[in-house]
């Protein structure tokens, strides 16, 4: 008999441990079940939207960053609402967030910095979703612009990943934001060909290549008396994704084409006099 209290005791703990075990259990079941479900509809959410800019034909720029946007803020809700189904006290818990949020926002800085380059890129177009740019020590395609970084691809297949905080605060380059772009030559010559001849010749050459601009017009001029050549400057104008292939066209066609014209094409060299003693 005198044991009887002690077992009422024990067993009464173990039904208060049984229910608040059954309790905090299906909560956390349940909270389960809500992340589960939430992460396939906010993954639904963000490809439909994603769907819907596309067929509206939204700025290719701005669907990946909106995307990554809408992603980031629904998942931010969907942890939110898991953890008050699992029984966390939100009140409490956005207390302890306040407290910790100086600390988070000091480490996060350079995230935060890249998140606003973002903004900015999308306010102002530095460049887009297509566009050929150089920067950060880079140069390649633009494949996506996303909430914190850009996505290029390099001319030799290579993807780079650059912050938007550098992009939206440091000087770059792009190549695709004009329709047309000036190719630039300098021809050399040996001294003694003729430079009316060497002009002509590359008139002639520039008016066959059909991808040159006719406006503005054309340039060529003698450019410079150097140690070993006469150098002729040319400047054409063509459309921006026509650049390098007229670049190295006419370079080959120069350098084909300067012998039947007697003219010769000089190198660096050194003239040696042995004098008698």
């Amino acid at each position: 008999m005198e044991n009887a209290p002690l077992t009422e005791s024990i067993q009464k703990t173990l039904n208060y441990l049984y229910n608040i075990g059954v309790e905090y259990g299906l909560r956390l079941v349940g909270a389960l079940v809500i992340l589960v479900i939430g992460l396939w509809i906010i993954s639904f959410i963000t490809k439909r939207i994603h769907k819907i800019m596309e067929n509206s034909k939204t700025d290719p720029s701005l669907r990946g960053f909106l995307k990554s946007l809408v992603n980031i803020v629904l998942k931010l809700l969907l942890f939110i609402i898991v953890l008050t189904t699992a029984g966390i006290e939100m009140v409490s818990f956005v207390a302890v967030l306040g407290a910790a949020g100086l600390a988070v926002g000091l480490a996060l800085q350079g995230t935060l910095q890249n998140f606003a380059g973002g903004v900015m890129i999308l306010l102002f177009k530095p460049y887009k979703v297509g566009d050929y740019i150089e920067a950060q020590g880079y140069m390649g395609v633009v494949n996506a612009i996303e909430i914190f970084v850009t996505t290029l691809t390099t001319p030799d297949n290579k993807v780079v990943i650059i912050p938007n905080g550098g992009l939206a605060t440091a000087s770059l380059t792009n190549f695709s934001k004009k329709e047309t772009r000036r190719v630039d030559w300098s021809f050399g010559i040996a001294y003694g060909n003729s430079y009316d001849t060497a002009k002509e010749m590359i008139l002639g050459l520039i008016k066959e290549d059909k991808r040159i601009l006719a406006d503005p017009e054309p340039f060529v001029a003698l450019g410079a008396l150097a140690d070993s050549s006469v150098n002729i400057t040319v400047r054409v104008w063509v459309k921006g994704e026509d650049y390098w292939g007229v670049f190295f066209s006419m370079n080959e066609k120069f350098y084909k084409t300067a012998g039947k014209y007697n003219l010769s094409i000089p190198f660096p060299q050194m003239d040696v006099h042995l004098d008698k003693l």
